[in-house]
């Protein structure tokens, strides 16, 4: 039994359990936001909104807070502040000059935000994943797994300098700073994690993939699945377990695993632990912390602070974009199964920023949510209110109905007959009656989502299915130039990108 496995297992079995209660992470947020707070206390944009006076006023901080600093999107903050960063100038949201930007688009808008990643918010992102290995225990692994590879599936860590900074996907950034006692465990290695064409690193991966020894796989589930049917039909294999028997762990995220999941596991001989987390530009925001749970724990004592803003016609109009007046709660008066905006400040000076998420909590105590979708990608065109949550439900109940895998599917709400319609563009390999998968879908749908039951007959008088085969998704990614670690295909497409979408669909689909 190697050493190594054996110290580290048996060290994790024996840390303290503390009992989570909500007014301990209510606690931990109040530190994380005085701290955040004092450090920022000299910045530009602390002497602008005087954290001086937050900090020592007798007034309740939170409050404070909330009254001097606006909401932010993107483009506010960007446009007021960050693009200082970006021009090299130090101390304008966080002290220091920012070295590093997150591109970040994904299934948000056609040009790529920058987000920046300051030294801190690396520690926290490393701080974070350490905690994440220190859970493992709970999951029972055998102690020789502690030393088998890990294959990790992200950007390029050759990032581009511009000016005073370096830019790239986050992956690639936070892999440049693996702590050196996990660099002997991370697969593919340095040469091909440099590779920038990512379809060149699928393949380099694909010729390795014999040489190693396999016991955990990282990354976005869509692009994982692409990676195991190639590598299962360069070795003519019938499972990938034939060549990585130790497979064991897939720590997953990104993206919603639920309509993933079928076709997912016939590629493997049995079912892997899944692991979910909730690492964006922003942040390494939540991680889930013990087995027999879908739901990912928020980080609330490491450099993050959160409010939630309730996604609501209140305070967001039809096209999800936040009203300015819209007031946040705080941890200590959320709800269960309540949607909230995600409303984030941060050691990479984001302040009061709206990420696009959307959230649900499903256990108070343990400050445990889901993601149940984006602002803007949510289906309302008249008072359905669809969120991506129910879509993927949706899909996940029609693969297990008619036994197909649905690897990637986008809806597009749009007039019909003087009322409204559903198209639901579903991209499977699979035989797939478009009747079938309309009558499933609608079936749970109505289950789902009481008001598009009632809208279903009131407003919406069709749904409209097409089925394409899973590579013209890819292809248009690629075609679009979003294909790589950070890109999603978006649950929801509207305007501009749906009428690309449909031309590319009438130019290649004939």
């Amino acid at each position: 039994m190697p050493l190594i496995g054996t110290i580290l297992k048996h060290s994790l079995e024996h840390r303290d359990n503390t009992v989570e209660t909500l007014k301990t992470h209510e606690r931990e947020q109040n530190r994380v936001l005085r701290k955040l707070l004092r450090t920022a206390v000299n910045t530009q944009f602390g002497v602008y909104y005087d954290f001086e006076s937050m900090l020592y006023s007798r007034a309740k901080v939170l409050e404070k807070f909330k009254s001097a600093i606006p909401l932010n999107d993107y483009d506010t903050i960007h446009d007021e502040w960050w693009y200082k960063c970006q021009e090299g100038q130090a101390d304008i949201c966080w002290p220091g000059k920012v070295k590093f930007f997150a591109l970040s688009s994904g299934t948000s808008g056609a040009s790529s935000k920058y987000i920046p990643v300051t030294l801190s918010m690396i520690r926290q992102i490393r701080k974070t994943s350490i905690r994440e290995i220190i859970n493992m225990p709970k999951y029972n692994l055998p102690v020789t797994l502690f030393t088998k590879g890990a294959l990790m599936l992200g950007g390029s860590t050759e990032l581009d300098k511009d000016g005073s900074y370096y830019q790239g996907d986050l992956s690639g950034i936070t892999t440049g700073h693996l702590p050196y006692w996990f660099q002997k465990y991370y697969l593919p290695g340095s040469e091909i994690s440099k590779e920038k064409d990512w379809t060149k690193k699928i393949e380099e991966i694909v010729k390795k993939a014999k040489d190693w020894d396999v016991a955990a796989i990282v990354g976005v589930p869509s692009w994982f699945q692409i990676l195991l049917e190639k590598i299962i039909e360069e070795y003519h294999l019938k499972n990938i377990h034939e060549l990585w028997p130790n497979l064991t762990i897939f720590i997953h995220g990104g993206v919603s695993f639920k309509p993933y999941k079928t076709g997912f596991e016939k590629l493997l001989a049995h079912p892997l632990i899944y692991m979910e987390t909730y690492l964006a530009s922003e942040g390494f925001i939540a991680l889930q912390t013990r087995p027999d749970t879908d739901s990912m724990q928020l980080v609330t004592n490491n450099g993050l602070f959160f409010e939630f803003l309730p996604f609501n016609e209140k305070n967001f109009d039809e096209n999800g974009n936040v009203h300015r007046d819209a007031k946040t709660l705080s941890l200590n008066e959320v709800k269960t199964d309540e949607i909230y905006a995600l409303v984030l400040s941060s050691v990479s000076g984001a302040w009061r920023y709206l990420i696009g998420d959307t959230i649900k909590f499903t256990d108070l105590n343990r400050c445990e949510i889901q993601i149940t979708g984006r602002t803007k990608h949510f289906l309302s065109i008249c008072g359905e209110h669809l969120s991506q949550e129910n879509m993927n439900m949706a899909i996940e109940r029609m693969e297990n109905e008619l036994n197909v895998n649905v690897k990637e599917f986008t809806v597009a709400g749009i007039k019909h007959e003087k009322m409204f319609a559903h198209h639901w563009y579903i991209g499977t390999d699979d035989p797939l009656d478009p009747q079938m998968a309309k009558e499933s879908i609608d079936r749970n749908l109505k289950i789902l989502n009481d008001d598009y039951r009632v809208e279903r007959i009131a407003a919406i008088n069709e749904l409209i299915i097409t089925i394409l085969p899973s590579k013209v998704f890819y292809d248009y990614m690629e075609y679009s130039g979003k294909i790589g670690a950070q890109f999603k295909f978006p649950r929801v497409i509207k305007g501009e990108k749906l009428t690309d979408w449909e031309k590319y669909i009438e130019n290649t689909c004939k």
